[in-house]
């Protein structure tokens, strides 16, 4: 029986990839990718060769057990994503719990993930954080953002640039403008950046600048005060629900 290798990857600058990580891309047999065009240009600066196929989210379903039987017959894989750990908001996780239900043995490597630095660098708390990664784009986003108002740990989330101002401004209406936030943009690249300030602030000048590149959002938690009012809120809401319709 062969082995799976989760293998985490530069969210930016290729020197990010670590000796372990090399090794093992140039040991499997199988190297599973996201884009293989994309990932090409990682492998070849490794030199690193061997075979690499397509696994992505439009695909693994169909080809998870595949790859399933192939490592029962033998074969080492490794699966990457086109940037940081896969299975954090990238195509993993599904193949690693068929693998453990078959009793395949799966080996995490630690490394890149966007989320990390931009989290570490904010100046919030991260000693405990809520990991949202994207959000639902239209059904189920308002009320999860309804969900989290109280949520007092820091919060992260991922987002496309095309989408940064409309979600920053929907964090204001549903958080308060003057909760603190840090966009981390282009993590680990060479026009990294980080806006930090009150979510106000930071939705007004990303309208007069346009946003490029990958985007983590950190939220400061909700104060005190914060969580007793939604508590109360929501106890209003059970004892009379009709108050929430303003009849």
């Amino acid at each position: 029986m062969g082995k799976l290798f989760i293998v985490p990857t530069p969210v930016g600058n290729l020197e990010d990839m670590t000796f372990r990580a090399v090794n093992v891309l140039k040991s499997v047999d199988l190297i599973l990718a996201e884009d293989t065009r994309t990932s090409s240009v990682l492998l070849k600066h490794y030199d690193i060769g061997g075979r690499l196929e397509s696994h992505h989210k439009f695909n693994e379903h169909r080809t998870v057990s595949v790859i399933k039987e192939r490592i029962l017959a033998g074969m080492d894989v490794a699966l990457i994503s086109d940037a940081g750990t896969p299975g954090i908001s990238d195509p993993g996780f599904l193949l690693a719990r068929t693998c453990i239900e078959e009793g395949i043995e799966v080996e995490t490597l630690p490394g890149a993930t966007a989320f990390v630095p931009a989290l570490v660098s904010s100046g919030y708390p991260c000693d405990r954080f809520c990991f949202e990664g994207f959000l639902p784009v239209k059904k189920g986003r308002m009320s999860r953002l309804a969900e989290l108002a109280g949520e007092r740990r820091t919060m992260i989330f991922y987002e496309s640039p095309y989408r940064l101002v409309k979600t920053l401004q929907q964090f204001a209406e549903v958080f308060g403008e003057d909760r603190g936030c840090s966009v981390a943009r282009e993590i680990s690249k060479k026009f990294e950046e980080h806006r930090r300030g009150p979510l106000g602030d930071v939705a007004r000048w990303y309208s007069e600048h346009e946003p490029k590149g990958e985007i983590v959002i950190i939220v400061e938690g909700a104060p005190e005060r914060e969580k007793v009012k939604e508590k109360n809120r929501w106890k209003r809401t059970e004892e009379n629900p009709q108050t929430e319709n303003g009849d």
